[in-house]
């Protein structure tokens, strides 16, 4: 009974360990960087589904869908505040679709469409109203 137990405790331990994932520290461009110099980070090191990335906060800071390590799929940024600043969809690593663009007060301060990273068409700006 004691063996089984102190295999259970070690199996527990072992497979714990392996799902534990790294800490990749990021400056304000997004590239590698140490923990003292960073402005955001995310868990794991590999840029595959929906990765997250957090301010330093621990607020969520982007949330972006990866495919081939290239964003492709939904796309949200927050202000470190917690509301949503931007969303829109990647395809292929670029911007593509409709995008919207808010003020800290959640209404819309811009919004168009992207065609293969470029802006295209008619873009809406829309100003604060104290």
């Amino acid at each position: 009974m004691q063996k089984s137990v102190f295999f259970l405790l070690f199996l527990a331990f072992v497979t714990m360990s392996f799902v534990k994932q790294e800490t990749v520290w990021l400056d304000k461009d997004l590239k590698k960087t140490q923990q003292d110099k960073a402005s955001y980070y995310r868990t794991g090191t590999a840029l595959k589904g929906e990765v997250i990335f957090y301010f330093k906060s621990r607020n969520i800071y982007r949330k972006v869908f990866y495919d081939n390590q290239k964003p492709a799929g939904n796309f949200l940024e927050y202000y470190e505040s917690g509301e949503l600043k931007e969303a829109g969809a990647y395809a292929q690593g670029v911007r593509e679709g409709n995008w919207k663009v808010y003020y800290k007060n959640g209404k819309i301060r811009q919004k168009g469409r992207y065609s293969k990273g470029e802006k295209v068409g008619v873009w809406k700006t829309f100003y604060k109203n104290n």
